[in-house]
């Protein structure tokens, strides 16, 4: 197996990967890879923007309080706070690499500030409803610029490897075995470090706003390897999808609720206005199982958002893609409401990370949706992720300098073993069967006896290998399929334990807190 050296190995060319690349090539060789193209990450499809605290109304107070009261008791009260303090400094950072966020009157003018439910502040920096993709377009061009950074794509990282530390015998992270996944051949990358920006699990789930690619990889991998996760059990679901959603939901901004538009029920009446003081500006999780709720009760498909009280100018000038997504489903908005369902939006937790996106594996960091910083708690408040991961990325590319120089040696006799291609069942039907499981019985509102089904289910589903050809696109898929497995599995072990409900976690048999018992985190290690 041919073998690649780099002094720092890079998964994922979403927000968190692109920030740390650029941040890391300050002091170090980066080798970025990314198992498609390169623009097809979650950050790409981030309508909202960038929650900081940038207006004259606004303090750093006040965003972490709303933070901490969306996180339901299990935000890290540090992490929350240095989120806040960056912000205004990690967004000016991303206008020096050029993205163009949205002005309140030209190019010249102030920043346009939104508002999304769970913040008391309009705080929301954006590009119209397409801030990722300007994000990612920006950090893409810097990072072309870049000549210590070289990124391949359509590479698919098959597992970590790790070797002993001479001195003490504990493992580190050095390198990995990967697949060129059109080249069909596997090789071998070692490096001092590997940081995962692999982002979320979405595709865990029948209906779910995340990309082809969103398959738990890095949560997944990182576990195999040794490293701890944390608080898989919170997934968190965007309440307002397009109807029908089909395998990838089209997202309705919570912006446009921000905006003024409102939650109402087939009949017409205001959905929210039994259920949170917020109205439809409640957090996404009282929401969600809000409309969850009515629909269960009335049999209907879907809910109805009501945009009519913005103008069909400040419609199309504030939300483009949203207004000619809407149009060419033949929905004649802002006269016309839109018919919204939940989808799986954000993966919460993820690989145990400190504040310097350290995992518990030396060697290993993580950022982004693939890490539990603490930042979130239990519930994610809008727009804290892309946020989450620029400040965690430059957090951990400020550590990794430093450790590069004390990161204890490897054996030096790391090798790695080739795959073996194996029989077994069709990789996409049991990506097929593990959604249907957890959308059934790990999705919204939970059971004990779901939980318990959706795990005999799992452990069958694990016991029958999947077939594996030798190399080459199907060879990914029935890795990602392992992944799913395995990642599916973690989140419905992590749902066991929290005999409780909380934030995005709700269990029909266990229906309130119980902070004497679980106010903490959801710890799983191998």
């Amino acid at each position: 197996m041919n073998t690649l050296e780099t002094d720092v190995l890079v998964v994922g060319s979403g927000i968190a990967g692109l920030t740390f690349a650029l941040k890391a090539a300050e002091y170090a060789e980066v080798l970025l890879l990314t198992k498609k193209d390169r623009v097809d990450s979650s950050t790409n499809y981030a309508q909202g923007g960038v929650a900081a605290v940038l207006g004259p109304d606004d303090t750093v107070d006040l965003h972490v309080g709303d933070t901490l009261l969306a996180g339901a008791g299990l935000c890290n009260s540090r992490a929350v706070e240095e989120l806040a303090n960056e912000g205004p400094h990690r967004v000016r950072e991303l206008l020096e690499w050029g993205v163009n966020f949205s002005r309140a009157s030209g190019p010249e003018g102030a920043l346009s500030l939104g508002r999304e439910a769970g913040h008391s502040r309009r705080r929301i920096v954006h590009a119209a409803d397409l801030t990722g993709r300007e994000i990612e377009r920006a950090l893409l061009a810097a990072v072309a610029e870049s000549p210590r950074i070289r990124v391949l794509d359509d590479y698919f990282v098959w597992r970590l490897l790790t070797s002993p530390d001479r001195a003490t015998l504990h493992p580190r992270c050095s390198g990995a075995v990967v697949l060129d996944v059109h080249g069909g051949e596997f090789l071998g990358v070692r490096s001092s470090a590997v940081y995962l920006a692999t982002g979320g699990s979405g595709r865990l789930f029948r209906h779910t706003t995340n990309p082809d690619i969103a398959t738990g990889d890095g949560t997944a991998i990182g576990y195999e390897a040794g490293a701890a996760v944390a608080n898989l059990e919170f997934m968190q679901f965007h309440p307002t999808a397009l109807y029908p959603a089909g395998s990838r939901a089209f997202l309705i901004s919570e912006a446009v609720r921000g905006e003024g538009a409102i939650l109402r029920r087939l009949d017409g009446e205001p959905l929210m206005d039994r259920y949170h003081p917020a109205g439809s500006l409640a957090p996404r999780d009282i929401v969600a199982r809000a409309i969850h709720a009515e629909l269960a009760q009335d049999g209907g498909e879907h809910a109805l958002l009501d945009v009519s009280m913005i103008s069909e100018e400040r419609f199309a000038e504030r939300f483009p893609t949203i207004f000619t997504t809407c149009r060419e489903h033949g929905l004649a908005v802002p006269d016309e409401p839109i018919p919204v369902i939940p989808a799986a939006h954000y993966q919460c937790g993820g690989l145990l990370t400190d504040w310097d996106g350290r995992t518990s594996l030396a060697g290993l960091y993580a950022a982004g949706e693939v890490a539990c910083t603490g930042v979130h708690g239990a519930n994610r408040l809008a727009s804290n992720s892309l946020l989450e991961a620029v400040v965690f990325a430059h957090r951990t590319a400020r550590r990794l300098k430093v450790d590069l120089a004390v990161l204890p040696d490897g054996d030096s006799t790391w090798s790695a073993e080739l795959p073996e291609p194996q029989d077994g069942e069709d990789a996409e039907q049991i990506q097929e069967q593990v959604r249907e499981l957890m959308w059934e019985n790990v999705g919204l509102v939970r059971s004990d006896e779901g939980l318990a089904r959706a795990r005999r289910l799992l452990h069958e589903l694990a016991t029958r290998p999947v077939a594996i050809p030798a190399a080459g696109v199907d060879a990914m898929r029935a890795r990602e399929s392992e992944f799913v497995v395995r990642v599916a599995m973690l989140v419905v072990r992590s749902a066991q334990r929290r005999k409780e409900s909380r934030g995005l976690h709700f269990n029909r048999d266990h229906p309130y807190r119980d902070s004497e018992h679980f106010l903490r985190d959801t710890v799983l290690a191998r």
